[in-house]
């Protein structure tokens, strides 16, 4: 494959972008990411979010088209692109209630719980060297509690409950790794990790008296090494109690006094999650709703402030109470928001409104997590990543056929995960993966021997190459790639490269094309 750019391929490239400035302008009957049918709410998060974009005046997008659909669920449940076979089926279904289903079946599948434990990964901070230190042994045993409380689908508050509470070995009981998982091992800095992951607010930013009130409750936790090599105890440590009661406040201004032998993490933990409690409930639905819309409702889902007020304070209550109301069952949010049409709406904007993508007026897209780029191109190709290290430990090998996604060690990484922003780990806050596209992605993608070689080896796109029906070529490569098939302008220029250069290898180039545009980068 030629490194040149060919002025055919360049308009290809074209045809495939897709966001906010590229789709703009595209006509209704040519543009494949939206439906002709009217966005009509179907449930209570819509009325909430229709009624205030009729109060703003912002007109609403129409519903993003099945194509879209089917590739957005897979990227949001499974964090993968489904399969040219998958996403044919589905194109091709006829039932009504299709979408509704295709959830169900994604919510369920053992892939789920492979995505989501890397989005808790960051969160948690899972990395075995500077500056966390967790070591190997300790990582793993972390990331498969996380890997199976998702599977298991645990309930969300004993999830936390179970993480904050937890006394013994970092390599036995691996929740404990959630105090160890911190860059100073002193109670304020238990206190503001805590409150970063489970109240959605930085307690660095609290006055001294109420951050020194909340440390109250971490300061009787202790850590001790064992004659096992990395292996540390973390426990609760009745010899720093001094008083026969320990009085603190809890962050809402509460007073507590909790007698010497009792834990204050459990006095904690079942404040934390009360179902009154104003901020457990309402941090993890703000969160999920931002990993499935790309902005919170509060708009940034780790730094909540009291006297910021969510943009939509009814569909925010909303979540919180349904969430009470299914016992804390994440999986049940995931599919309330996902079956809504407020999800389910094209990228494509109606208004030119500025407050359009910031009142859900329209999908916000985004580019793919690195791990998830990289494995959306492995799997289209039928290729495979190498990932070692000799540092934590020497000769770790990953197997090849492991998703990149399923990487339990933030210390194990690779140029392209570096590059195209996974997330260092190091503190546990959401900005710290980047997904901001720059020059030197855009240059990988185009023209490393890492993607051509991806490309050039790939079986599927060299059998193409025999085909004599070209527009078999261009459904396959389409919806291997894009999840769709292609519209008659897109066929027409395909059929012309080909016939314009017998002797190339159409099915690498077209792929190459199709991998260098916004729509496959991107979730939209």
């Amino acid at each position: 494959m030629s490194r040149l750019i060919n002025p055919v391929i360049v308009l290809l490239i074209l045809v495939a972008g897709v966001g906010q400035a590229e789709t703009a302008n595209v006509s209704q009957a040519a543009c494949p990411f939206e439906s002709q049918s009217a966005s009509a709410p179907r449930c209570s998060i819509d009325q909430l979010v229709f009624n205030r974009l009729r109060r703003l005046g912002i007109q609403r997008a129409h519903v993003c088209s099945d194509a879209v659909f089917v590739r957005r669920v897979y990227l949001d449940a499974v964090g993968a692109i489904p399969s040219a076979t998958e996403a044919r089926a589905f194109l091709q279904d006829s039932n009504p209630d299709k979408r509704n289903a295709l959830i169900d079946r994604l919510l369920a599948r053992d892939e789920f719980a492979d995505y989501w434990a890397m989005k808790w990964s960051d969160l948690l901070r899972v990395k075995s060297e500077y500056p966390i230190d967790l070591w190997p042994n300790a990582v793993q045993a972390y990331y498969r509690w996380i890997h199976n409380s998702l599977k298991q689908n645990m309930r969300y508050d004993r999830f936390v409950r179970e993480l904050l509470i937890a006394n013994g070995s970092n390599f036995h009981d691996p929740q404990v790794n959630f105090y160890r998982a911190v860059q100073r091992k002193e109670p304020r800095a238990l206190a503001q990790a805590v409150a970063l992951t489970f109240m959605g607010t930085r307690a660095d930013k609290w006055p001294d008296g109420r951050l020194d009130a909340m440390a109250a409750f971490f300061s009787q936790v202790s850590y001790k090494s064992t004659a096992e090599w990395k292996e540390e105890i973390v426990f609760f440590d009745t010899t720093k109690a001094t008083n026969a009661f320990l009085k603190t406040d809890f962050p809402d201004g509460t007073s507590v006094r909790i007698p010497a032998g009792t834990d204050p993490r459990e006095v904690f933990a079942w404040w934390l999650i009360s179902d009154k409690n104003p901020w457990f409930a309402r941090n993890i639905v703000n969160r999920v709703w931002s990993w499935l819309l790309g902005r919170g409702i509060l708009a940034v889902p780790d730094d909540i402030q009291e006297d910021t007020p969510p943009g939509n304070p009814r569909l925010l209550e909303l979540l919180e109470q349904e969430l009470i109301a299914n016992h804390y069952d994440l999986k049940q949010i995931y599919r309330q928001i996902m079956r809504s049409q407020t999800y389910q709406l094209a990228c494509i904007p109606q208004s030119n409104d500025p407050r359009a993508e910031t009142e859900f007026a329209c999908y916000s897209v985004r580019r793919l997590e690195a791990e998830v780029l990289i494995d959306a191109l492995d799997r289209i190709t039928g290729t495979t990543e190498a990932y070692s290290s000799n540092i934590p430990e020497p000769f770790t090998f990953i197997p090849e056929d492991q998703n990149s996604i399923c990487l339990a060690d933030a210390s194990i990484t690779s140029p392209f995960l570096e590059l195209f922003g996974r997330s260092p780990r190091d503190s546990g806050l959401e900005s710290e993966r980047n997904s901001r596209p720059n020059a030197g992605q855009c240059l990988h993608l185009l023209n490393s021997s890492h993607i051509q070689r991806k490309l050039e080896q790939s079986a599927k796109f060299k059998a193409l190459q025999g085909s004599s029906r070209p527009h078999d070529v261009a459904d396959e490569l389409y919806l291997t790639i894009l999840s769709r098939f292609p519209t008659d302008e897109e066929s027409a220029t395909m059929a012309a490269y080909r016939q314009a250069n017998p002797n190339r290898r159409v099915g690498v180039d077209f792929a190459w094309a199709l991998i260098n545009g916004a729509e496959f980068q991107y979730r939209h």
